[in-house]
């Protein structure tokens, strides 16, 4: 089975909890990805929004500091450009390309933007759930989209060559990387609104927006993002936890919809929640089989690895 996954959180508990890229406890360890070829695995640096200013900064340059710690001596390759990205896939092996996720990160500088772009991260989230220099995440009440640094901050990640996400935007911060972007964006781990009505959720125009320029979502494993806790029901009116026909579910609205090049993995894994039947990386091959049966190998490999890979090796210098 190929993987081309979105964002995780393993990094971040690494580093926070002192532990390892290798452990089996986390739902993402490599020691788990031996018979996925290939694999490449976004690693996003999650900034909390606690965390302002240098205490960003330094979460940060701690979990780089970590990844290049685990990197060594291994042959998981950190994919910086499209070329590496061809690498890993040729040779059927593992690499990773590391994300951050949230723009507080910069603690409001623009030349932040091109120093993490040197160490390697290739693709940011502007915002988390709250608000920071850049805009205004999704749990922000009286949502006023991006500030002017973070329109400044849009259009010097476009010219140094990293992903716009928009992932925990607010709806109007979406609005506003929608009309002053000039490159595909992503959204790299949000489900359809439509089929669980959760605000972190994309939203139809959302969805169609991302369609129209090739731009990419990942499905996200939350458990709360797939089925609503308080609402939904079997026909005895008993609850229903949130299992994998539920990715099903929101797949195939997101088809409906016209956007069988635009739907990717993005399983936030080791940061959310998981519905009862996923524990991790080990739970993807089952997944997969889901997935072939429901929708043919075509359109699943595209999702679970193809739509990703393309879209990556298309949008990275």
């Amino acid at each position: 089975m190929k993987l081309f996954d979105m964002h995780c959180d393993t990094l971040y508990r690494a580093y926070t909890e002192k532990s390892t890229l290798f452990d089996d406890s986390f739902h993402i360890s490599f020691n788990k990805a031996g018979n996925i070829h290939p694999y490449i695995q976004c690693l996003a640096v999650w900034i909390p929004d606690e965390y302002r200013g240098e205490a960003a900064w330094e979460l940060f340059c701690g979990c780089v500091e970590k990844l290049r710690e685990q990197l060594e001596g291994t042959d998981i390759k950190w994919c910086k450009s499209a070329g590496d990205i061809r690498a890993v896939a040729e040779s059927k092996g593992h690499g990773i390309i590391l994300t951050v996720e949230s723009g507080a990160v910069l603690g409001g500088r623009l030349d932040r933007i091109q120093e993490i772009y040197d160490i390697g991260v290739r693709m940011m989230t502007l915002t988390w759930n709250g608000e920071n220099e850049l805009g205004d995440g999704i749990m922000v009440k009286e949502n006023r989209g991006l500030t002017a640094f973070g329109k400044a901050a849009v259009r010097e990640m476009e010219r140094v060559g990293m992903i716009v996400d928009v992932s925990h935007a607010g709806e109007k911060l979406f609005s506003d990387v929608a009309e002053i972007a000039r490159r595909p964006f992503a959204a790299s781990h949000s489900d359809m609104r439509a089929v669980t009505a959760h605000p972190r959720n994309l939203t139809d125009g959302q969805f169609r927006r991302l369609m129209s320029d090739g731009s990419l979502t990942g499905l996200n494993f939350c458990a709360d993002f797939l089925r609503s806790k308080k609402s939904e029901t079997d026909f005895s009116g008993v609850l229903q936890e949130s299992g994998m026909y539920d990715i099903i579910r929101h797949t195939e609205y997101m088809l409906s919809l016209g956007g069988r090049r635009n739907i990717a993995m993005g399983a936030d894994f080791d940061g959310a929640d998981l519905p009862q039947d996923i524990t991790g990386l080990e739970s993807m091959e089952k997944l997969y089989a889901l997935f072939c049966e429901q929708f043919g190998k075509e359109i699943s490999d595209d999702i679970f690895f193809g739509n990703a890979y393309r879209f990556f090796t298309e949008n990275l210098s």
